[in-house]
């Protein structure tokens, strides 16, 4: 079956396939080799084509390297969600991602990479503006008359600081008893306040 979810990165429709290669190439490269060990020229090597290409869809090393790693990481359409497990819903759609045992690992270098190097934390902001913030203005449920307050980038930033500092404190300071505790647990704490920041209601 074909991959029909949307492939980041610049260009339309037809570069998919080159942006696709290019993705591929990366997280493996990324994988093996590290952040500051990975070099566009290997990428686009390993990739079948042009340095040039790669610059051109993704930007610079530190867009490639945030693409790569948040490439599957498809948050729900909250739309589709009852009004009052939004939160829930995305809260579990994280932690989920971070305690897979391989895809998790893309999270925690990006986050690691994101707090020592500052193009890579503004490619991280630019990613969850779309994961996040994005969304929820889409919503157009936030806090005051039923529609959206103008403040999504507010309210989006606020989520995005409870779900990286449980991912942080969990899963890269493996801070206790946060670490040790089950999934569904820590999921089942924070989505009150994420709903909070949603729509103005819960913890």
């Amino acid at each position: 079956m074909l991959d029909s979810s949307p492939v980041p990165g610049t260009g339309g429709p037809r570069s998919e396939p080159a942006r696709r290669a290019i993705l591929g190439a990366a997280r493996a490269i990324f994988a093996e080799r590290g952040y500051d060990g990975t070099t566009i020229r290997a990428v686009a090597a390993q990739a079948g084509l042009d340095g040039s290409m790669v610059m051109r869809y993704f930007g610079s090393k530190a867009g490639l390297f945030a693409a790569a790693v948040t490439l599957d990481l498809q948050v729900p359409d909250l739309s589709l969600v009852p009004a009052g497990r939004r939160g829930e819903s995305l809260v579990r759609h994280f932690i989920g991602r971070w305690e897979d045992p391989v895809r998790g690992q893309d999270m925690i270098a990006l986050m690691r990479t994101a707090v020592t190097s500052e193009t890579v934390a503004a490619q991280l902001h630019a990613v969850l503006g779309q994961l996040v913030t994005e969304p929820i203005a889409a919503l157009g449920d936030g806090p005051g008359d039923g529609t959206d307050d103008g403040q999504a980038a507010v309210r989006g930033s606020f989520i995005a600081a409870q779900l990286l500092g449980v991912g942080f404190c969990r899963y890269i300071l493996r801070l206790e008893p946060l670490a040790s505790l089950p999934a569904e647990d820590v999921a089942a704490a924070v989505a009150p306040s994420v709903e909070h920041y949603l729509t103005g209601t819960g913890g």
